[in-house]
């Protein structure tokens, strides 16, 4: 008998779970979250208390898992992870087989983090943090030098919040779920108030306003930022998603995941694009047309921002989505313009179609919001998808983003140096 047939599977009865555990090699906590997340199915025995499982559809994940612990993510090849969070396809996303600009259209950003991380429908989800939870990463917060970026204070927010939960090493996937309801709250609540007559209720979108901008809201404008958020909650496999994965496959609790996925989101081609694609429409606006300010981003040899995505032919959907609902926000129409002059103007040198950082910055520079703005919208969307990916992983080997590194230096012996 081969080591991966069980005899339980010879005379076709329906595994255990501590036999199925061994036949995965994994513990009993992670079979059942293999069932949660739709890679094994399970059933109740007439008169039975626990669980059983097919042999067959144990064997085939097993030997699946095999496959993959001798393939390319841990040979040094192409990584290639199997997800069921986001799909990209065809100019088009979508978070579990939904089309993502339809779900963010139609529901609140705590809705989409739900699905996101679910697979079930969430109708009137709201997400609140704990009082103390909230004392300990604004005081740590606080602490921080005047300058400190937005990225840099969520990530103070987001360790304070870990400092502040004892049970963070639990990776259940019940406990997992309550660290992002949790968290996501809390670096909201942790980022300086620009408006200081705001209550700290309502949904996350109108208290995410009020940390970044002084103007007092209207709806059209909290839709846009909520539609925002959800737009932006995944995006697979981007850089930022990546590192969570690293860690949660190191089995980093969920809050030092996302605080890796923060790390890796300040770089200017990542979350903080945003931020120069909103100074590049402010020099538009101020000298009334695009041309000058794009040929001076040519004469330098910069990439001009927020047009372009290597992921999608055409246009972003999420920018499309976003300056749907720009249009509907009178303010926003000086910016929109110059916007449409940035695109046409740069498509007289190379056709590029605008992308979501665009659309970002549209949205922060006509609603009196610094440029780093955009970059604390994606940051706090993004967690959301973080909290998914995380939760994804957990279920899988541990340690199996580990490739391995193709050595180029001097060949030994060599000499110690003296």
């Amino acid at each position: 008998m081969r080591d991966h047939e069980p005899a339980a599977g010879r005379h076709g009865r329906r595994l255990t779970t501590k036999e199925t555990a061994e036949l995965l090699g994994v513990k009993p906590e992670t079979v059942y979250a293999y069932v949660s997340r739709g890679l094994l199915s399970s059933r109740r025995e007439p008169g039975g208390r626990a669980s059983t499982f097919e042999t067959k559809e144990v064997e085939a994940l097993a030997r699946r898992n095999r496959r993959e612990a001798a393939g390319s993510s841990g040979s040094g090849g192409d990584l290639s992870v199997r997800t069921r969070i986001t799909l990209i396809e065809k100019d088009r996303y979508y978070f579990r087989g939904v089309d993502a600009t339809e779900l963010a259209g139609r529901h609140s950003y705590e809705e989409v983090a739900e699905w996101l991380w679910t697979g079930l429908p969430a109708p009137g989800a709201a997400f609140t943090a704990p009082a103390a939870t909230v004392e300990v990463a604004r005081r740590a917060v606080d602490a921080l030098p005047e300058h400190t970026s937005p990225t840099d204070r969520l990530r103070v927010a987001a360790i304070a919040a870990a400092a502040e939960d004892p049970l963070r090493f639990d990776l259940s996937e019940e406990a997992v779920l309550g660290t992002g309801r949790v968290l996501i709250p809390t670096l909201v609540a942790a980022l300086p108030p620009a408006r200081y007559d705001h209550k700290d209720g309502g949904p996350l979108a109108e208290r995410l306003w009020a940390r970044l901008t002084g103007r007092k809201p209207d709806e059209a404008s909290l839709r846009v930022l909520d539609t925002a958020l959800g737009l932006l909650a995944d995006h697979d496999l981007a850089a930022s998603t990546l590192a969570v994965r690293v860690a949660a496959s190191a089995r980093a609790h969920a809050y030092a995941a996302v605080s890796a996925g923060l790390g890796v989101l300040e770089g200017p081609l990542h979350g903080a694009a945003s931020g120069l694609a909103h100074r590049l429409l402010l020099d538009v606006l101020d000298q009334g047309t695009a041309v000058p300010v794009i040929a001076d981003e040519l004469r330098a040899g910069r990439r001009v921002p927020g047009l372009g995505h290597r992921l999608y032919s055409g246009e972003d959907p999420r920018a499309r989505v976003l300056f749907e609902l720009l249009e509907q926000v009178p303010r926003a129409e000086p910016a929109l313009l110059a916007a449409r002059d940035v695109v046409a103007t740069t498509a007289r040198h190379t056709p590029l179609h605008a992308n979501v950082d665009l659309a970002l910055a549209v949205f922060t520079a006509s609603s009196g919001m610094p440029a780093t703005a955009g970059e604390t919208i994606f940051a706090v969307a993004r967690t959301a998808g973080w909290i998914a990916h995380a939760l994804e992983e957990y279920g899988e080997r541990p340690l199996r983003m580990r490739p391995v590194g193709h050595y180029v230096g001097p060949r030994p012996p060599r000499p110690v140096p003296q």
